[in-house]
């Protein structure tokens, strides 16, 4: 049986030799940023590792399996169970080896605004965040709306999420940009087709113990009553918190907690995230920069069109894959357009 080679393992054994012997040496743990670094990537080549050899050992048995067969042993009903399972698994295995950036282990902070439209994109945006809620549901991660500002008829002004899990950040990294919606709208009594734009960005958790350099003066911090679900006492109470960066403008905040000292803690997470991800953006000095893309959130600036009337598609207008099941696709099942896009990735990293 042969399989395409997509993954070194000698060469990741290799490096995680190296990482050993670094993690090994007094002088590296001084350095808790290189430490931290170390250990984080020891961990990701370790799963790895077990995987890919968990999958070669399978494949073995399936050669075994082929061998008794062409004996004339009655394993033709084996062979096709473990091949099936085989191929799902290398399937996934594939997927796994494209994550090759040292954030994609990370948890995500994923944030959803609507573009100019009114109720129309406010409910595309309510849309987007049932469909990424269905995905992590899809995927096993673990998702909590940390933030959101519900639309004065329907739909959603922003919304904040937090998704825990594997490569959460790896896999919806993919899905920062914006999103075109086009249909009938619900809200015209006419029935015209509208098109509306939303934007969702993205952004890796970073952990507690990574240092990121926020001056206390910097900061506007501000407490108000949070709206919308959370029971009685969260509405009469200053419970939500909105934190506002003043260097960089970036604002964030938190009502799903009750306690506002939890909303704090949780808010300065995500305002860390984003200066993380907006500090890393400057260290590998790209072009685009971080909220470029919120300038205009409208024509030119989508990475994928929805469009349910007078046809029904979904096309990734950078990797031109297109789904014809839409109801699937808001349902949560976007692993194809996320596959195809990291794919892309790998293929356009120096």
């Amino acid at each position: 049986m042969k399989s395409e080679v997509f993954f070194d393992l000698p060469q990741k054994k290799s490096e995680l030799q190296k990482i050993d012997d670094q993690l090994s040496s007094p002088e590296i743990w001084k350095d808790q940023e290189k430490s931290q670094s170390l250990q984080r990537n020891k961990k990701v080549l370790e799963r790895e590792i077990h995987l890919f050899s968990q999958l070669i050992e399978k494949k073995e048995e399936l050669e075994v399996l082929a061998e008794l067969m062409e004996e004339g042993e009655n394993v033709h009903e084996e062979i096709t169970k473990n091949l099936t399972i085989f191929q799902k698994e290398m399937e996934e295995a594939k997927l796994q080896a494209l994550f090759d950036d040292a954030d994609d282990p990370r948890n995500a902070i994923l944030t959803i605004h609507p573009g100019a439209g009114g109720t129309e994109s406010q409910d595309w945006a309510q849309m987007l965040l049932r469909m990424y809620l269905k995905y992590a549901e899809r995927k096993g991660f673990k998702a909590e709306v940390l933030d959101m500002q519900p639309g004065e008829e329907a739909g959603l002004k922003n919304a904040t999420v937090r998704v825990l899990g594997d490569h959460a950040y790896g896999n919806l990294s993919q899905e920062s940009g914006v999103h075109r919606l086009v249909r009938i709208s619900p809200f015209d009594a006419n029935k015209r087709r509208h098109t509306s734009f939303a934007a969702v960005f993205v952004y890796p958790e970073v952990e507690d113990n990574i240092e990121i350099d926020i001056n206390p003066e910097d900061l506007r911090i501000d407490t108000y009553r949070a709206s919308g679900r959370g029971g009685q006492h969260v509405n009469v109470t200053d419970s939500a918190v909105r934190i506002t960066h003043l260097p960089t403008g970036i604002v964030v905040q938190c009502q799903n907690e009750r306690s506002q000292h939890k909303n704090k803690a949780t808010a300065m997470k995500v305002l860390m995230a984003r200066l993380y991800k907006l500090a890393k953006k400057k260290k590998m000095e790209k072009k685009e920069k971080l909220e470029d893309a919120k300038s205009e959130i409208a024509w030119g600036n989508q990475i994928r069109s929805y469009v349910l009337h007078p046809y029904r598609m979904i096309k990734d207008l950078r990797t031109k894959v297109e789904i014809g099941d839409v109801d699937r696709v808001l349902d949560g099942d976007i692993e194809e357009f996320i596959k195809s896009n990291l794919i892309l990735r790998k293929e356009n990293k120096p």
